[in-house]
């Protein structure tokens, strides 16, 4: 497993100018302070190295978990209905 750390930067608002989106949409910009790597994906004879062979990373790809070939497992997210994602019409 490969953990990330990090600090929280900055946050941004989104969709500001919609009032039906507005405070609900934020982005967080972190910066990485350390990296947490088990032992087995070092790359062998390096300390800060990871083996691309060893790591099989989980990958969300439009709400479905894939790892570097055919879907992992199901998620939750994608029970959710598409039409949910989608942004509301805009008040005339």
């Amino acid at each position: 497993m490969v953990q990330l750390e990090a600090v929280l930067e900055s946050s941004h608002p989104l969709a500001e100018n919609d009032p039906a989106r507005k405070g609900n949409l934020i982005a967080l910009e972190v910066r990485i302070v350390r990296v947490h790597v088990e032992e087995e994906l070092l790359l062998q004879g390096y300390e800060d190295r990871i083996d691309p062979d060893a790591w099989r990373p989980l990958i969300m790809s439009f709400c479905q978990f894939y790892g570097l070939g055919a879907k992992a497992h199901s998620s939750r997210l994608a029970e959710i209905p598409e039409s949910a994602y989608r942004p509301r019409p805009r008040a005339a």
